[in-house]
């Protein structure tokens, strides 16, 4: 499994002499060139250039490992906490939030608008005190084991730990840990259920309905 930190980089200053050619021509906007504004500028910036492509370029533009894809409109929010395996695919539109420390295993797919946090700020609104920066923000580190399938719009909070070979059906919100090998479904969740025989069995299914076109 490779962290952000470890793979390709792009370098942030290419981004940011990019926008100030453009401020050239749009004296206007309204910039604030605080340290925040332009770490989060280069991300904006990675983020639109890496639209004009293809899923498996996109990852490899982001430095993710081998035989990764990523949709347009996908987010990996503070990237250089993220470790993720070989062979994932990150659907449109899901948000991936490594601020608090994020792991995904190999083969791994996140469906599309599945939402995995590591962080809530909650605390900053019940205390009226959502201001950026604010030490009330809860983090703590999720993990995704290997070969699981997380179909959207799911959400995984902040903490959990799923197992490997784990199958999380549509809308489900997944607050406590899950064991390798099961099915989660709204609120029912199968242990273990995933066995090789099971595997086998589905397996064979498909093969079959592809003869039988």
């Amino acid at each position: 499994m490779a962290s952000h930190k470890e793979s390709k980089q792009n370098n942030p200053k290419d981004f940011l002499t990019w926008f100030e050619k453009l401020r050239e021509f749009m004296s206007d906007l309204p910039v604030k060139d605080t340290s925040r504004n332009n770490k989060l500028r280069n991300d904006i910036m990675r983020r639109v250039v890496s639209q004009c492509l293809t899923d498996d370029e996109r990852a490899e533009f982001l430095g993710l490992p081998k035989g990764c894809r990523i949709r347009e409109g996908a987010k990996i929010i503070t990237q250089e906490n993220l470790r993720i395996g070989e062979y994932c695919w990150i659907g449109e539109n899901a948000i991936l939030d490594a601020s608090g420390g994020l792991e995904i295993g190999s083969h791994c797919s996140i469906g599309l608008s599945v939402f995995i946090w590591s962080h809530s700020s909650h605390l900053t609104n019940l205390t009226m005190n959502n201001e950026s920066g604010s030490d009330l923000i809860y983090r703590k580190g999720t993990k995704i084991g290997n070969g699981c399938f997380i179909a959207g719009p799911s959400v995984i909070l902040p903490g959990v730990t799923i197992g490997d070979q784990v199958l999380i059906k549509p809308f489900t919100t997944v607050a406590k840990d899950i064991p390798d090998r099961s099915i989660v479904n709204g609120n029912d969740i199968k242990n273990g259920v995933l066995t090789d025989a099971l595997i086998r069995r589905q397996i064979a299914k498909v093969k079959k309905s592809h003869q039988e076109k």
